[in-house]
């Protein structure tokens, strides 16, 4: 088993590897092939930040409980296709540098369990990119004690306007890190962190810049000598060498109060963390500052240190087109800056399109893009290159006259800072860092001022692929009021993530079944959107003759397989598809954009008169509750207009507040029929999931017609039968058929009992479309 290997294709490159079968964590049993499949599974996210390093490695052939031994040159038998750069002052050293997915999947191969890095990038070796502070413990210290030490120094640290990022070390301690901008030496770094640290250390009796084990006395050391020269880190994401296989997990300081040790990820968790959360240090790059004894600005707050500019002069072009009494964007007006800031925006002129600009010299390098940014290697855009604008274009936004030049709404869609990664005869290679994208570029000219614009990185996860799982509400009994608030109405129909991808559109149900045979009039993307790519939150809904939404109506349509039938019923049953946020948008995705600038993106962006309609948010809620409940409507929704849009999580941001009472919740069994139900059922037991654990909430028999009950047996009859799910034991219990919990209905009661039942429960619907 430990001989196995086989060869592997990783992006471009053709690998072999090798005794896949070796296990590298006894206590474990973590086998080498884990180690590959985790290395290449979280690289998207980890080449983001460990990209243009100098690595340091420390390898385990034998295993974690064998001696293990550093390797920093890169091997004679490495492929050529490994990037390296040599540094040293005196004995240079070939560090190897990984670049793509294949070079971390060939590191895990020579069991390079943990990587380490240096704070520089290239092709800056010489000058990190931020600063670290490593909270080292003694062996015997409280681990909560700890984390009140990296909070206090994050305050410490904020009062110097250094923006903090934390993460485990996967060992003992906790790694502190301020971004800052990459033009100050490691000697300059290091006499920044240890004055910030001296200052702290002398508030902090509990800890201590002594490097010596025995001068700390029980002290947590504070690493600052971490910065110097050829010094490292243990990469974001990697594994450690110890028992259960902990990785350096990058974490958001909110979630710092609930950590347990700084081992609590693992080789099991952190992907599903980040497929689930994202990335911690997504945009680190962006808050990128100066060092606070170097720090000069001008009069508007840009720095102005060592930079070039442009003046007036030279920007005569962008003047030339503009009439500054009509037009409330930026004159051409002196401004200084630091050579790394950029701006993305979504620009809605005469036609929809975007504007890349990217600061050079004073003022912003400006291309247009008509198909927006490029989401994945192998998509190319055109860019063409417009006027130079100036750089207070970088915070420009509003909306330009008809009949100016560039006339129309103009939004910022990203804004941050970008780096040169390499220059090209014809064209360079840039990445930009920022809250909304990270991502890396290569701009290549082809002739006069046309562009071709390619995505390089590999993203961690392909939201035009993969639906998102949808947000849900909490609820309320009565309307929240406040300013803050929108209010909609809360459609009858069945949930939909909608992907529109490149004029295709994919129709997802909640329960992730793709449902595009069954509503072929929602297909028309190109009809229907103005964007290259993107991806909405809604309600199918189908309307009976009164003009209500019908439920029963939109689930036969979803259960319909036969093209003849799906046809018949369209024509009986037109499906609208009532679109309430947008989740993604031509390359970025958007859940971290307040509700108001989603829904904005979204009036903009959905065409008229299609079978897709943006869901009306009005500002008075109490007025609009009155009316569903007079016209017998399910209810309305509440919506925090600054909320975030949590994928598959309940937020209060949103909040249903139905005309009647009702709940969602699972068929664990049913039973035995009498008398007239003699040849269905009696009764449904229901209960309702906390995280995985069912919750038992009673039973409902009432509100079922003849047929529903008909079609409910036969349905029931098709489950597995399984022994009792719950703990607690009905008095019904032998006489109950108990089944396997996968079937939703909804029910409405009058309130919640005591013990947790429903009371008075009576049956309104099965819900197909959940899981």
């Amino acid at each position: 088993m430990a001989g196995q290997s086989k060869h592997v294709q990783v992006g471009k490159r053709r690998l072999e590897i090798t005794n896949l079968g070796k296990v590298l964590y006894p206590d474990d049993s973590i086998l080498k092939a884990e180690i590959i499949q985790y290395y290449h599974s979280i690289a998207p996210t980890m080449l983001a930040h460990i990209k243009g390093r100098a690595l340091s490695l420390v390898r385990f052939p034998e295993g974690i409980d064998h001696t293990p031994f550093f390797q920093k040159n890169k091997p004679d038998w490495a492929p050529e296709w490994i990037d390296y750069v040599s540094l040293g002052s005196e004995q240079k050293k070939d560090y190897m540098i990984a670049s793509e997915q294949a070079t971390l999947a060939w590191l895990a191969n020579m069991a390079c369990l943990e990587l380490h890095q240096m704070h520089a990038r290239a092709p800056m070796h010489e000058y990190p990119d931020y600063i670290v502070y490593d909270l080292d413990p003694p062996e015997i210290f409280d681990f909560n004690d700890l984390k009140m030490i990296a909070l206090g120094l994050k305050e410490h640290l904020e009062h110097y306007d250094y923006t903090c990022f934390i993460k485990t070390t996967g060992g003992k301690g906790l790694h502190v890190i301020t971004p800052i901008q990459a033009k100050y030496t490691f000697s300059q770094c290091f006499e920044t962190a240890k004055v910030l640290a001296q200052e702290y250390v002398k508030k902090e009796s509990t800890t201590t810049l002594q490097i010596k084990k025995e001068a700390r006395k029980g002290r947590v050391l504070v690493d600052i000598y971490r910065n110097r020269t050829s010094q490292t880190i243990v990469c974001p994401y990697s594994l450690r060498g110890f028992a259960g296989a902990p990785v350096s997990m990058p974490i958001r300081w909110e979630e710092l109060q609930a950590l347990e040790s700084a081992q609590a990820h693992n080789i099991h968790t952190a992907i599903p963390y980040v497929m689930e959360y994202g990335d911690a240090w997504q945009g680190i790059g962006a808050y990128a500052a100066e060092i606070h004894t170097e720090r000069k600005t001008s009069t508007t707050g840009v720095a102005l240190k060592g930079n070039k500019h442009k003046t007036p002069q030279q920007l005569e072009e962008y003047t030339r087109k503009r009439d500054f009494a009509k037009t409330p964007e930026p004159k051409a007006l002196y401004s200084g800056g630091d050579n790394t800031g950029f701006v993305v925006h979504r620009h809605h002129a005469s036609h929809l399109h975007y504007d890349l600009r990217l600061e050079e010299n004073g003022v912003l390098r400006s291309w247009a893009l008509p198909r927006g940014l490029p989401t994945h290697p192998g998509v190319k855009r055109l860019a063409m290159q417009t006027e130079d604008h100036p750089l207070e274009y970088m915070t420009f936004e509003g909306e330009i006259p008809k009949g100016q030049y560039g006339g129309g709404k103009m939004w910022i869609y990203a804004n941050g800072r970008y780096s040169i990664t390499k220059q090209k005869k014809d064209g360079f290679y840039f990445t930009l860092n920022s809250p909304q994208i990270n991502a890396e570029y290569r701009m290549h000219l082809m002739k006069d001022k046309e562009w071709l614009l390619e995505r390089v990185d590999v993203p961690q996860f392909d939201y035009l692929q993969d639906p998102l799982k949808p947000m849900l509400a909490e609820s309320a009994d009565s309307v929240p009021l406040g300013e803050e608030y929108l209010y909609e109405l809360k459609w009858d129909g069945i949930r939909a993530i909608i992907i529109y991808n490149e004029g295709e559109v994919s129709v997802w149900s909640r329960g992730h079944k793709k449902l595009n045979v069954q509503f072929p009039e929602l297909l028309l993307g190109k009809e229907s959107f103005k964007a290259t790519n993107a991806v909405f939150d809604g309600e199918i809904v189908c309307f009976d003759a009164q003009g209500r939404p019908d439920f029963k109506a939109v689930i036969h349509r979803m259960q319909k397989s036969r093209k003849g039938d799906i046809e018949r019923s369209m024509k009986k049953n037109v499906a609208f598809c009532y679109l309430f946020d947008l989740i993604y948008l031509d390359g970025r995705l958007l859940t971290g954009e307040p509700l108001l600038r989603r829904r904005v993106w979204l009036e903009d962006l959905v065409k008229h008169g299609t079978n897709y309609r943006v869901s009306e948010a009005l500002k008075d809620g109490q007025e609009l509750f009155d009316a569903a409940s007079s016209l017998g409507l399910e209810g309305i929704m509440a919506k925090d207009t600054s909320s975030k849009y949590y994928p598959g999580k309940r937020s209060n941001g949103w909040i249903k507040v139905k005309t009647k009472k009702s709940a969602e919740a699972l068929i664990i069994g049913y039973t035995e029929g009498k008398g007239d139900r003699e040849s269905e059922f009696g009764a449904l037991h229901l209960a309702q999931r906390d995280e995985h654990i069912l919750i038992y909430r009673g039973k409902v028999g009432t509100g079922f017609t003849q047929d529903t009950l008909t079609e409910l047996h036969g349905i029931l009859q098709n489950l597995k039968e399984i022994d009792r799910p719950i703990a607690e034991k009905p008095p019904d219990d032998s006489r109950t058929v108990w089944v396997e919990p996968v079937l939703y209905c909804e029910i409405n009661y009058t309130v919640m009992t005591g013990n947790g039942y429903f009371r008075d429960p009576v049956f309104l619907r099965l819900r197909q479309d959940m899981k």
